[in-house]
């Protein structure tokens, strides 16, 4: 199916978006009130309150003191979402041996609206933290996972991503057009794996690889470190070789399971 952009046509229900525009400020910051939510979210206060109040009955939302948090039902939700999104034991196992093995952080990512949502992260012992977060999604342009993925795609599918692609220079050396992605997007399809040169984060290089059940692409799994580290040797060699190796065991259990 080709990434939905939220520009589709049809009918939508404006109470749920307010409803979600409330979980997501309550996502960042605990223990905001009524008057709080309908400043930052430009509606009126008998509003919020009604949302509030509906939230709180079906138990999306628990209400301390003046304020309000999301409920544990919110993570158990998540967990759900997580279970079921493919193989995920195998995943986490493969994305943790990653980390043993290299002492950085390692991720698997899949393709979600037009851009790479992170399933699966852990940090190794050295590892140089970055903001990447489980269920957070970041540009398909500028990260490996995104560009692994992006490479082995239906050449449809590939297009009406990159057909909604604003590209934004996060560095100087992030990829700034559609002819530039092509032509890494062909790079990555005759090496088998792909790299962030720096391109999302300076100072941090990542190799990625795709993760694939025959024609589809279930995702990608890479290693992140700093540049000191992830020498263009490293890269092309035994990073480049431990992902290809953990998408490979992901891929046969997949298969056989």
């Amino acid at each position: 199916m080709p990434p939905r952009t939220g520009n589709r046509p049809g009918r939508t229900i404006r109470s749920v978006k307010i409803a979600f525009s409330i979980i997501e400020v309550l996502k960042d910051e605990n223990g905001v009130g009524v008057t709080e939510l309908a400043n930052e979210l430009g509606h009126s206060k008998s509003t919020i309150h009604s949302h509030l109040r509906t939230l709180e009955e079906i138990e999306i939302l628990v209400r301390e003191g003046d304020g309000y948090r999301l409920s544990l039902q919110i993570l158990d939700m998540a967990n759900h979402v997580r279970d079921h999104a493919g193989n995920y034991e195998v995943v986490q196992n493969e994305v943790e041996s990653l980390v043993e093995e290299t002492g950085e952080i390692a991720h698997f990512g899949i393709e979600e609206y037009g851009q790479v949502a992170y399933l699966c992260k852990a940090t190794g012992e050295q590892a140089v933290e970055t903001a990447s977060r489980v269920g957070t999604r970041q540009p398909m342009y500028s990260t490996s996972l995104g560009k692994a993925i992006l490479a082995y795609l239906p050449d449809s599918h590939q297009e009406a991503i990159v057909d909604t692609m604003e590209f934004v220079s996060k560095t100087p050396k992030t990829i700034s057009s559609r002819e530039e992605l092509y032509a890494e997007l062909d790079r990555i399809a005759e090496q088998g794996y792909a790299l962030d040169d720096e391109e999302n984060i300076e100072g941090l290089r990542c190799v990625a690889a795709p993760v694939r059940n025959g024609p589809k692409v279930l995702g990608a799994i890479s290693i992140s470190g700093p540049s000191s580290r992830f020498t263009d040797e490293r890269l092309h060699g035994e990073l480049s070789d431990s992902v290809l190796r953990a998408a490979n065991v992901i891929e046969l259990n997949t298969k056989f399971s």
